[in-house]
Parts: C-alpha cells; structure tokens; sequence
C-alpha cells in the first residue's frame, strides 16, 4: 500500500500571533498557506488562533476555571501534525508560543500503557515571520521546545519571511508570497505528511 496515497493525516496549527481575531496576521497568513500546502498531500485540519481563547499560564494540563487549554489539548492530541506559527518580537518567539510550549511541557508524565508520550509518533513544524533577521534563532528554540515534549521533526521543518532590517513591511502587506518561501513551504509541506505517515505506520517502541 501507498501510505503517501491512502493514509488519511489530520493537523492543526497554533497560530501565536499576540493580536486577537478579527485583526489582520502574518502568522496567520503563514499557517494557513502551509495548512493548504499539507492539504496537497492529504492533511485535513484546521487553524486556532490563541490570542482568542483564555489559555490559562502554567503547566499542566489542566489549569482550571474556565482554561481553554483543555480543549485545545483534545485536538492536538486528536491529530498526526502540530503546525506552530509565530512573530518575531525582540529576537525571541511570542509570549503566547512560550506559553504553548509552557503547557505543551504537562505531555512529559502523560504516556500510554507502554511508557510512551501521547504525542510520540505526531510530527511538528514552526512558520515563522518578521521584519528582523532571527528566523533561525526562533525556530531553533520552538524545535527544541517541541522535541522535548515528545514531538518528531522532518528534515526542513520550517517555513519563514523575514523583511528587511529597520523596515516596517509586514508578510501579509506583500503583493505575492515569495517563491523562495512557498518553496520552503512546500518543503516543509511533504517532508512533514512524509513523516507523519511513516511514524504512524511504525511507533516508536516503548520505552
């Protein structure tokens, strides 16, 4: 059997953005290109923006009066794909990626009948967008946060634009995506579905 054909996948991507909707985001605007270029390869998901939901601070997976964390746990723990999409601010990753990951850290004790993490066997990848140089930086840090908590990365697991040092431009303001970053989409779009299936034809085995 054809596991690039005939595996069905699902994804979602966190999209961090520090506005709420219906503010208009590069973010976004990223996560959803490589939410329609995972599509290409038999990915069915949808997108949540963060900003618009009360995800409480802390580390577990449940924090409590009216955390809507839990919720969003269900359908990350629901799918194959974790698509992390985040700004550049200060050099760094949003607070709101950081408080993903903050909570994404509660998946370390959870594990199944056989020792392993619940999200052992999904594949993550990172957009990233801004208008500084730190693409790199930022992805290092989110791929490292992710691995940690249990998730896989193919080769390429990142899409990004970075505008001009000093300038005001933002990814969303260009008239046409730029082919060097639709191409790493693409890329990022394959390896990911790749992987996902791969994993999902052959666990890790216990620990």
């Amino acid at each position: 059997m054809d596991l690039n054909t005939h595996t069905p996948l699902r994804a979602v991507a966190l999209v961090c953005t520090l506005s709420p909707s219906p503010a208009p985001s590069s973010s976004q605007l990223l996560a959803e290109q490589t939410m329609a270029a995972l599509a290409e390869h038999g990915v069915t998901g949808k997108t949540i923006r963060i900003a618009d939901h009360d995800v409480k601070p802390g580390v577990k997976t449940d924090m409590g009066d009216g955390d809507a964390w839990p919720e969003i746990r269900d359908t990350i723990l629901g799918c194959d794909i974790l698509v992390l999409a985040t700004p550049i601010w200060l050099g760094h990753p949003s607070s709101i990626a950081q408080r993903v990951l903050e909570r994404l850290n509660a998946e370390i004790p959870e594990t199944d009948d056989e020792g392993r993490m619940l999200t052992y066997g999904k594949v993550a990848a990172v957009c990233v967008v801004g208008n500084e140089d730190g693409a790199h930086h930022v992805s290092a840090d989110l791929f490292q946060g992710l691995n940690d908590v249990g998730f896989s990365l193919a080769p390429n697991a990142v899409t990004y634009w970075v505008g001009e040092a000093m300038q005001g431009t933002d990814y969303q303001d260009l008239d046409k995506t730029p082919e060097k970053t639709a191409a790493t989409t693409a890329t990022l779009a394959a390896n990911t579905a790749h992987l996902a299936r791969r994993l999902k034809a052959a666990p890790y085995p216990a620990s």
